[in-house]
């Protein structure tokens, strides 16, 4: 995640108002550009600006609906292959499955046009049969010629074509059916909806939260509006100020934050104040046009309908990447926990012989956006020397572990009960450790320590990281301590691949599990 300084050119960023596409500064962090009657939405990938009444392209729903699309018609054409094989040709083919199966990949692979997947105008009869109607007829031209050339007879090829063409066509319809219906459903609606919060009180926030209120409120919901500081003129009343939207934005969705106050002589040190208190929120940050001043200042541009707002911050991953990393996480979490269980009622068993005490050890951790969780360790240390609050962090040779605690620790074999906080959806293989609220290094809360501390919290925790694998783990005792794990961290962050993320789990089973950092 970028926050930008508004006195500072960013490299590759120019938009096109005829092609509607923002190209990012950052190769990691792409994005795809919703333009909303009152609000553009952090999704990444690309974002495209559609001109109808803000629909927005949703890019986990259009790749669902590409899935979809991609099962009807390998569904049809099995269905088409079964019917000819069994009442169609009267000497099957040897050769009859290729048309099937170069067709699916046709289809598959034919270039279409992805705005026409956005929200809401994905569930229009017309929208869908201009996405779909090219592709099909295009993959049937190819079955076409492929039977020509597998000889065919005349009557075989017309015949074989028109039964593909008819029953794929038909479960691409009835699959498009069954997802409109599904899209109309209130509760689907209300899922898909962009929430947007606005920080102002004068005529441009006006202006944002009528269309929202308008054409834009299909799409798109006002989460609040709030204010940074009193002023002048306002039109409306403000919910409250940024530390009441940094208290919701950990107990409901958030999508977009729009600063859109009134211009005044110090607005540009005035948006810099703002963004800086709202980094720690997982939220898109965008700016009005107004508080930005002089044509050397260029920032990524995105879409309100006709009127532009620029691009302050953005979070690091996008949907889609988030949804990949997760799945990843449930999987392999599930399948390691399923290998390990013997190796684990082993542990169960030396924790109970060597002291009195429970089997696990749970204490509040900060997670993803700033929320508490409860963390799960194997217990290492005696039961009456816990510290539930880690007000006083783990030093080598401490005397509140364990015998068997020490090995646990020092093996990393402790922290295997965090796999349940994976499977819980609240930690992720790898990510920033997460710390106790109380954690303290050089005297001071970790988030007073160090302004960047806060960015970790846009991606969830990790048992492993780039971090620990580096060498920054144990005690934080001083500012540097933490700047040093910090700045892994937030690298981590920039260069987030699933590919990374597998090679700091081999790294982990390489390096850490016989650490000397770990005690």
């Amino acid at each position: 995640m970028r926050l930008l300084d508004l006195g500072m050119g960013v490299s590759g960023v120019q938009e096109s108002m005829d092609s509607r596409q923002v190209l990012t500064h950052s190769a990691k962090i792409s994005f795809d550009v919703n333009h909303m009657g009152s609000d553009l939405v952090g999704q990444y990938a690309s974002r495209q600006l559609l001109r109808e009444p803000y629909p927005y392209l949703n890019n986990v729903l259009a790749m669902g609906v590409r899935l979809l699309d991609v099962i009807c018609v390998v569904a049809g054409s099995f269905i088409a292959f079964w019917v000819e094989k069994n009442w169609g040709l009267e000497q099957p083919h040897v050769g009859m499955l290729a048309p099937n199966v170069i067709a699916v990949l046709v289809f598959f692979l034919f270039p279409k046009k992805s705005k026409l997947l956005a929200f809401p105008k994905i569930r229009r009869f017309k929208a869908q049969f201009r996405y779909l109607v090219t592709p099909l007829l295009t993959a049937g031209l190819v079955f076409f010629l492929l039977c020509v050339l597998l000889s065919f007879t005349r009557d075989e090829v017309i015949r074989c074509t028109a039964e593909w063409l008819i029953i794929s066509g038909f479960m691409l319809g009835l699959g498009r059916l069954g997802l409109s219906l599904l899209l109309y459903q209130p509760a689907i609606v209300k899922l898909l909806k962009r929430r947007v919060a606005i920080i102002g009180t004068g005529e441009t926030a006006v202006e944002l939260i009528s269309k929202m209120s308008g054409d834009a409120g299909q799409t798109y919901a006002l989460f609040g509006v709030f204010q940074d500081q009193p002023e002048n003129g306002g039109l409306v009343k403000a919910g409250g100020n940024l530390q009441d939207l940094l208290r919701r934005s950990r107990r409901e969705a958030l999508h977009a934050i729009i600063l859109a106050f009134q211009n005044e002589n110090d607005s540009d040190a005035r948006v810099r104040e703002v963004a800086l208190a709202l980094r720690p929120v997982l939220s898109d940050i965008y700016v009005t046009p107004n508080l930005v001043s002089g044509f050397d200042r260029v920032l990524p541009c995105e879409y309100l309908g006709e009127n532009p707002v620029f691009v302050v911050q953005r979070r690091p991953l996008s949907e889609v990447q988030s949804l990949e990393k997760g799945i990843v996480d449930l999987l392999l979490a599930a399948l390691i926990s399923f290998f390990i269980l013997p190796f684990l009622l082993f542990v169960v068993v030396a924790i109970k012989l060597d002291s009195k005490g429970p089997i696990f050890f749970r204490q509040p951790r900060i997670g993803k956006n700033g929320k508490e969780f409860l963390v799960y360790k194997f217990r290492s240390m005696h039961t009456h020397m816990s510290d539930l609050m880690a007000a006083t962090q783990t030093s080598r040779n401490d005397p509140r572990v364990t015998r068997v605690g020490r090995w646990l620790r020092k093996l990393s074999i402790d922290e295997i009960p965090q796999l349940l906080n994976v499977l819980k959806g609240e930690m992720s293989l790898v990510g920033p450790r997460p710390h106790a609220p109380h954690t303290r290094a050089g005297g001071l809360l970790l988030d007073d320590a160090l302004a960047e501390y806060v960015l970790r919290y846009h991606v969830k925790p990790g048992i492993t990281g780039w971090a620990q694998i580096n060498g920054a783990r144990g005690e934080l005792v001083t500012i540097d301590d933490l700047k040093k794990r910090v700045t892994y961290d937030l690298e981590y962050i920039r260069r987030w691949s699933l590919l990374f993320d597998f090679k700091i789990m081999f790294l982990t089973v390489i390096r850490e599990v016989f650490s000397r950092h770990a005690f």
